[in-house]
């Protein structure tokens, strides 16, 4: 053997001692035919065969029965002989019958005359590769599949120039476009046209893109034109550079989530005002309470002097002036009370049709030849349960607030309409009929915070002196304590409507009984009454009306007094205030009522809204009170125990 030879032999047996070390991969060699003739290592290892297991053997063993079936091996070396190279992919098997992913490179091996004399194999295991790649292409699917199936979010990518290239079903739902009809499109058509002309579109993709996100709440149109709040996120989407490749975004439909925190952000509002009026209420009833009271002293004193004392002509003037003060502090008191919903009222069946046509000259007196009223009442209108006094001063009102309204004259039109179902218009009446009585003027009309603070007590837009602040209150008490409601329409020059929503009376109510006089004898009848009041101003004028009327008079200043009285003294009556401590004018009534219950009691009180345990049959007198009013009800009180008194003074 040469030197060269022994070179060239010591170089093989280092390639094959380098090609038997690589155990990564399965090298080896085949004859023309595909007999196995070489194995090294890599090919025991994750092969499973010894060498001498399969030398000799066809490398077609190595696939599974179906690919031999159709002849995939011999097609591999044919490609390999004719295109002098076959590389691919597959499903192999390893001796005990696992399969495992294979990458394969087969290439000719041919002698120095070009003829074919067998082939070099390398296969390599990626079975880790391709269990890799089958996990990530299932959850790429999952994840297609999630964001197609998902209904309340609209899902889609949009390309560097926000053209959507994707829409995902709830896309679809939201905002009605198909895939088809969307894609290609740019997103800028889902926004309103003076967000698009103001730029917000270009302006969110160039917030996402600088800072990588955009996040913004608005307006969005969908296919047929209808505005829906949405939610809407854009997120960049950038590849492994850093360069930006498109958009993702996502869009939510949060119209009913708006609407509902808009209704719990004015029922929030709806409560503090409710609140607040009737904190203002509590306080407004409390004041008038104890203004009557000092209102009643006034009034007693003077009537009481008005008829024991000689006056002079100006004196008599002068004292006049100071009834007429208290009448109309009373009246004052009144519109407080009806304010607080505390005004004693008296319902009945009214026929405002009726009312207001009776009234119509007074009330056109009240407003001044400048205003013309029209009248426009339907035929048949049904009653509706009110206080028709009240009603009268009610309409008075705001009939002076349309005549101020329109200080150069102009119409006033006075109508109604039946309101079949009157909570469909206002949730918070009743399900039954309702009167839906109006007055409509051609004033300047109000803005919308004064058209909100208008029935506010004390508000007013009316110059100092000219106007309390009260009538709209007043109207607004009356119509809380008839079950009903004030309802103001108006806007700057186009006039002031009036509505007051008033339930129908049911058909089988009968009006209320008038009430006979009683008869009165001639006669003098001298009482002995208990005057019970924890007020002793009150209670000291209640005592000299009463024993100007030639009554004997024994003095309470509390209920628990006037009850250690009669336990001691036959009585008469008893006239009693209200609102007392300890025990209120009801309490004491009820504790009469059942042990002497031949005593009829006068209740003298400013309130409508009685405490539960007080008797619906109690005779009430309403505060401030002159000595005529006293007098009449004590009759009334007389009677209805069978005795009579002496014909009322004066007359």
């Amino acid at each position: 053997m040469t030197e060269h030879e022994a070179s060239a032999l010591d170089g093989e047996d280092r390639y094959k001692l380098l090609v038997d070390a690589i155990t990564d991969y399965a090298i080896y060699m085949l004859d023309r035919e595909g007999h196995i003739v070489s194995w090294n290592a890599g090919a025991s290892r994750f092969k499973g065969y010894q060498a001498e297991e399969v030398l000799g053997s066809h490398f077609s063993r190595f696939y599974r029965p179906d690919d031999r079936d159709r002849g995939l091996p011999q097609r591999a070396l044919s490609h390999a002989a004719e295109e002098g190279r076959f590389e691919g992919e597959g499903w192999r098997v390893r001796k005990d019958g696992a399969q495992f992913w294979a990458h394969v490179v087969i290439d000719p091996i041919r002698d120095p005359h070009g003829r074919l004399i067998g082939f070099a194999k390398i296969t390599r295991d990626l079975t880790e590769r391709k269990h890799a790649e089958e996990q990530l292409r299932k959850a790429e699917q999952q994840f297609r599949l999630l964001v197609q199936g998902v209904t309340d979010y609209a899902i889609y990518m949009m390309d560097a120039d926000g053209n959507v290239s994707s829409w995902n079903a709830g896309a679809e739902r939201i905002k009605g476009y198909k895939p088809n009809e969307i894609i290609g499109q740019h997103f800028s058509r889902f926004f309103p046209e003076q967000d698009r002309l103001a730029g917000l579109p270009d302006n969110a993709l160039e917030t996402a893109r600088r800072e990588g996100r955009y996040e913004s709440e608005g307006w969005r149109l969908r296919k047929d034109g209808t505005r829906f709040w949405a939610n809407a996120i854009i997120d960049a989407i950038r590849g492994e550079d850093g360069a930006l490749i498109g958009f993702a975004k996502i869009t939510r439909d949060i119209t009913e989530k708006r609407d509902a925190q808009a209704a719990l952000e004015l029922a929030r509002e709806e409560l503090f005002q409710a609140q607040k009026m009737e904190a203002l209420g509590q306080l407004t009833g409390g004041v008038a309470h104890d203004f009557n009271n000092l209102l009643m002293a006034v009034q007693a004193s003077l009537d009481l002097l008005k008829r024991r004392v000689s006056l002079t002509h100006e004196a008599q003037s002068l004292l006049d002036n100071a009834l007429q003060a208290t009448q109309r502090g009373a009246s004052l008191t009144q519109r407080l009370l009806a304010f607080s919903r505390r005004q004693d009222l008296d319902f009945e069946p009214v026929d405002l049709s009726t009312l207001i046509h009776g009234m119509t000259d007074m009330l056109q007196r009240s407003i001044g030849p400048t205003v013309a009223v029209e009248t426009r009442f339907p035929l048949d209108l049904p009653p509706v349960r009110t206080d028709p006094n009240q009603m009268v001063n009610a309409l008075l009102n705001l009939a002076i607030n349309a005549r101020d309204a329109m200080p150069e004259g102009g119409r006033l039109v006075i109508g109604a309409r039946l309101e079949t179902d009157a909570v469909k218009a206002h949730p918070d009446l009743q399900n039954k009929a309702y009167l839906c009585l109006y007055l409509q003027d051609e004033g300047h009309g109000m803005d919308p915070d004064t058209l909100k603070n208008a029935p506010s007590p004390f508000f007013t837009t009316k110059g100092i002196g000219k106007g309390t602040g009260l009538g709209l209150s007043m109207v607004q008490g009356l119509m809380a304590q008839s079950n009903g409601k004030l309802v103001l329409h108006s806007a700057p020059g186009a006039g002031t409507t009036a509505e007051l929503w008033l339930p129908v009376v049911d058909t089988q109510q009968t009006a209320k009984p008038e009430q006979a006089p009683p008869q009165t004898p001639e006669k003098v009848e001298t009482l002995s009454v208990v005057a019970v009041d924890d007020d002793a101003l009150v209670l000291m004028n209640t005592v000299m009306m009463l024993e100007d009327m030639g009554h004997t008079v024994y003095e309470a200043g509390s209920g628990a007094k006037a009850l250690a009285f009669l336990e001691a003294h036959e009585v008469d009556l008893i006239v009693t205030d209200q609102a007392m401590p300890q025990m209120t004018g009801s309490q004491l009534a009820d504790i009469v009522r059942e042990r002497w219950p031949h005593i009829p009691i006068i209740l003298a009180t400013g309130y409508s809204e009685l405490p539960p345990e007080a008797r619906a049959d109690l005779l009430r007198l309403s505060k401030p009170f002159g000595e005529r009013q006293l007098e009449d009800t004590i009759g009334r009180a007389m009677a209805g125990h069978g005795r009579q008194l002496r014909q009322p003074y004066g007359n």
